[in-house]
C-alpha cells in the first residue's frame, strides 16, 4: 500500500504547476473528513486509504488541514496526509508543509456557511465551534532520508523540538515485511519508544510501546485485503 500511495502522489504531483494554490496529497488510512479542525466536529464523509485529495492549508500548528476529497470539503488530521517531499512520500508536518506549499489558513463561520448549508447539523454551529488558538511551531530541526536496494527499503526521520527534545524513527520494508522503531527523548531526558511490525504475508501488525517509567503495552491487529 505504501508503494501504491507513492505512485498516486507522483502521478498527481506531475499534473500540477507553479501557479497551483493547493497541494495534492493522499490519505494514508480510512479517516473521517470533518466539518472543522477537531474530532468534536461532525463527520462529513469517510475518506478511504489511498484517496486522492487536495490540501488547501492547515491551522497554525499544522495539526489539522483543510482538504477537498471529490465533491466534499472538510478537515482531516495532518497525520493522515502524505505529500511528496524531496522525491519521497512523507506525512505532512509543520517542518514539511512550507516546503511543499501548504500555508496556514483560518477556520471560521464563513467556511461553515459556504460548505455545510445542506447538512442536517448546519444550524448547530455554536454547539461545535471552538476557537483554534494560534500556536508557534514546535519543531526546531527536521531531517529525513530513504534508500532502496534490491527490494529492501530503509527510511529514517529525525526531529528536534524547540525545547530540546528529540525523536527519531527508522522504517525497514522487504518482502512484504515492514518494521518501524521510534525513539523519543524529552527535554529532561525521559524517553519512550514504539516498535511496530507489519506483515503482508500473514496480514497482521503488532506493536509494543514503552513509556518513560519503563511500563509497556502491546497490541496486535489483523487486516484483510
Amino acid at each position: 500500500m505504501l508503494k501504491k500511495i507513492f505512485v498516486i502522489l507522483a502521478l498527481l504531483a506531475g499534473g500540477t504547476t507553479a501557479a497551483t494554490a493547493s497541494t495534492v496529497a493522499v490519505s494514508t488510512a480510512n479517516v473521517n473528513l470533518r466539518a472543522g479542525p477537531a474530532t468534536s466536529y461532525p463527520v462529513v464523509t469517510v475518506m478511504p486509504q489511498g484517496a486522492s485529495i487536495v490540501t488547501h492549508g492547515c491551522v497554525s500548528d499544522y495539526a489539522w488541514c483543510d482538504v477537498t476529497f471529490g465533491q466534499y470539503r472538510g478537515w482531516v488530521s495532518a497525520s493522515y496526509i502524505q505529500v511528496v517531499y524531496k522525491g519521497g512520500a512523507v506525512v505532512l508536518s509543520a517542518a514539511v508543509a512550507p516546503t511543499v506549499g501548504v500555508t496556514v489558513v483560518t477556520y471560521d463561520r464563513a467556511y461553515w456557511n459556504t460548505y455545510y448549508v445542506a447538512q442536517p447539523w448546519y444550524g448547530s454551529w455554536t454547539s461545535y465551534y471552538r476557537p483554534y488558538p494560534p500556536v508557534a511551531p514546535r519543531v526546531e530541526t527536521y531531517g529525513r532520508s530513504a534508500t532502496c536496494v534490491d527490494g529492501n527499503c530503509t527510511g529514517t526521520r529525525t526531529a528536534t523540538g524547540i525545547y530540546g527534545g528529540t525523536t527519531s524513527q527508522t522504517r525497514n520494508c522487504s518482502g512484504g515485511e515492514c518494521s518501524a522503531t521510534r525513539e523519543t527523548t524529552g527535554r529532561f531526558g525521559n524517553s519512550a519508544s514504539r516498535v511496530r511490525n507489519c506483515s503482508a504475508n500473514d496480514l497482521s501488525c503488532n506493536m509494543t510501546r514503552t513509556g518513560p517509567a519503563g511500563g509497556t503495552s502491546t497490541g496486535t491487529r489483523t487486516f484483510s485485503r
